[in-house]
């Protein structure tokens, strides 16, 4: 993906000496967590790495556990695709896997879309302590690439609905299954989700399991869960500076690297103006019950007055809420000049924007042109997304998430956020699809925060409590 959001925001986190076991009052059968871990195991230990082809090989025996469930054939489909490596420029076949479990009689309600992605980013073995690609069981903990971004999520959504089945369980909406092969690089399977296949997903809204989750501090406390409701949108720009160039021994002021340097300085003082939404009162509302200091202090007086910049820029200083208050940009590469002894001809960096919800990238263009303010410095666009939008903060949705929780963890902190990456939630919800991360997989934090890192992991109970997770919420949303 573009960019991952951690499971909970460390700004709700903090470390604490002595680890111990969270409290749950959740229980999964025997048999059901041998089948989890089993599942489990088999997907991880296929490396749906782009560029190894083995997306569909995951695609399949996903297929092969719904129809051997129960599911009937002609309700489980493998898509095949195409998507591409936009940094590479490489095609590679991919799949999809599409799920729809029938409401019998006349349905109450339009479907529901359970989402996530089944590939991964590489790893290297030598680069971590155990083979990322075959799952190891030590420590209490699963390790191994996927364990959190986001297989869990597969299996906690693929082992719910099989055992909702097999109890008997009966929805009264369609529930529809929705896994891409392609999120961790170009997003083409939710672009054609949300769009060519949109007659296979005519869904009310979806239930991302590519967001979401919580953390426990190491005694065992409680930091919190959250639910994605918004992220920003992504975005690439391009500074050109073309010059006549000329020997490097005759220097002249007309420098294309000057100009192109002194353009990055203007966007690094820059500070876009703060906005709010819906999503991020309520989450600053919840974090400032935590924040006493002046980081609280300033929550409480933007919170107040969303026009404060000054209140919003302490909280934007802060490490862990970085973008929260508004669009951010950030130069990401440079390049420029041809020979060491001759003056540049050409200087170009990327610009990379994460962009607050509703606001048009087209715009966020126009004002970077303008804070340059140097007709030499042209301002391009490199891609064609548009403006990501929110998701209401739905009274349906937001009970079953916090009920579910709480039966699991009771008392831990939730909120809503907004997620400064991308998922595939995204052409969803600009295609007029509420998207929520509901995800209910939690880590020890901060030492779990080892998505597309090194010995990523996740704690073996928490897969567990994540099958219970879903079944609570899909029983709760597809059961009355």
């Amino acid at each position: 993906m573009r960019m991952k959001t951690l499971l909970i925001s460390t700004a709700l986190l903090a470390a604490m000496p002595v680890m111990a076991a969270p409290p749950t009052v959740g229980k999964v059968s025997p048999d059901r967590h041998t089948a989890t871990h089993d599942m489990f195991e088999h997907v991880v230990n296929i490396p749906t790495v782009f560029g190894r082809g083995k997306v569909p090989e995951m695609a399949n025996y996903l297929a092969d556990q719904y129809k051997a469930a129960g599911f009937p054939a002609a309700d489980v489909e493998v898509v095949p695709y195409e998507s591409v490596d936009s940094v590479a420029k490489v095609t590679e076949k991919t799949a999809a896997l599409i799920v729809r479990w029938r409401a019998p009689g006349k349905a109450k309600a339009k479907p529901i879309m359970l989402m996530g992605h089944m590939d991964v980013v590489e790893a290297k073995r030598e680069d971590s302590t155990t083979d990322p690609f075959v799952l190891t069981e030590k420590d209490g903990y699963y390790y191994g690439r996927g364990t959190i971004d986001m297989k869990d999520g597969i299996v906690g959504i693929t082992q719910a609905l099989i055992d909702l089945k097999a109890s008997g369980f009966k929805p009264t909406r369609d529930i529809i299954v929705f896994f891409t092969g392609d999120e961790e690089t170009n997003g083409v399977g939710a672009d054609k989700g949300a769009t060519e296949w949109k007659g296979k997903l005519n869904v009310e809204y979806g239930l991302n399991a590519d967001g979401g989750g919580g953390g426990f501090f190491t005694d065992g406390r409680p930091a919190g869960f959250l639910m994605q409701t918004a992220e920003k949108t992504f975005a690439g720009y391009t500074l050109t500076v073309r010059n006549r160039g000329g020997h490097s021994s005759k220097p002249r002021k007309d420098n294309a690297i000057y100009s192109l340097a002194h353009a990055i300085d203007k966007i690094e003082a820059h500070r876009f103006e703060p906005m709010m939404s819906e999503t991020t009162r309520a989450y600053f509302t919840e974090r400032q019950k935590q924040e006493k200091g002046a980081l609280g202090d300033a929550m409480r007086a933007w919170l107040a007055n969303p026009k404060d910049g000054a209140a919003a820029d302490i909280i934007e200083a802060d490490e862990a809420e970085v973008g929260l208050t508004r669009t951010r940009c950030v130069p990401t590469r440079l390049f420029a000049g041809h020979a060491d002894n001759a003056l540049p001809q050409l200087a170009t960096a990327m610009i990379n924007c994460r962009i607050f919800p509703g606001v048009d990238p087209n715009d966020v263009q126009a004002d970077l042109a303008a804070m340059v303010g140097d007709a030499e410095v042209k301002v391009t666009r490199n891609d064609d997304y548009v403006a990501s939008l929110s998701s209401p903060l739905r009274a349906d949705v937001v009970n079953a998430f916090t009920n579910a929780v709480h039966s699991l963890h009771p008392g831990a902190p939730i909120s809503p956020e907004m997620s400064t990456g991308a998922s595939d939630a995204r052409p969803f919800r600009v295609a007029g699809i509420p998207i929520y991360g509901a995800n209910g997989a939690w880590v020890v934090v901060p030492i779990d925060f080892r998505a597309h890192g090194k010995d990523e992991r996740l704690p073996i109970k928490a897969l567990d409590d994540n099958v219970i997770h879903w079944k609570l919420m899909l029983s709760e949303l597809a059961g009355k």
